[in-house]
C-alpha cells in the first residue's frame, strides 16, 4: 500500500515526540523530587520505554487497512435498533 509510512518516518516521529515528552517528565520529576540526577534518570528510562511502545503502536496501526475503522463504524451505527414497544 502506497500510503504506509516508512519505518524511518515512524522512528523519526517517535524521537521528536519523545524529546518533547521526556523534557516534560524531567521537569515534573525535578520539581517533585528536587534532585536533577534522579529526574534525568527517570527521563532516560521513560524515553526508551515509551519510544519502543510508540514505535510498536505506529507499526500496528500501519497494518490496519485505511478505511477499516470507518467500515466498522458504519456497520455498527447503521443498524436500526429495535425498541421493545415497536
Amino acid at each position: 500500500m502506497a500510503n504506509k509510512e516508512s519505518h524511518l518516518r515512524s522512528i523519526l516521529k517517535g524521537i521528536s515526540w519523545r524529546i518533547i515528552a521526556t523534557a516534560t517528565i524531567i521537569c515534573i520529576a525535578y520539581f517533585t523530587i528536587g534532585d536533577i540526577s534522579i529526574a534525568l534518570e527517570i527521563g532516560a528510562i521513560e524515553f526508551f520505554i515509551k519510544f519502543l511502545l510508540y514505535y510498536l503502536h505506529e507499526r500496528a496501526w500501519q497494518e490496519l487497512p485505511r478505511g477499516a475503522i470507518r467500515k466498522i463504524k458504519n456497520k455498527v451505527f447503521s443498524r436500526k435498533t429495535m425498541r421493545p414497544n415497536e
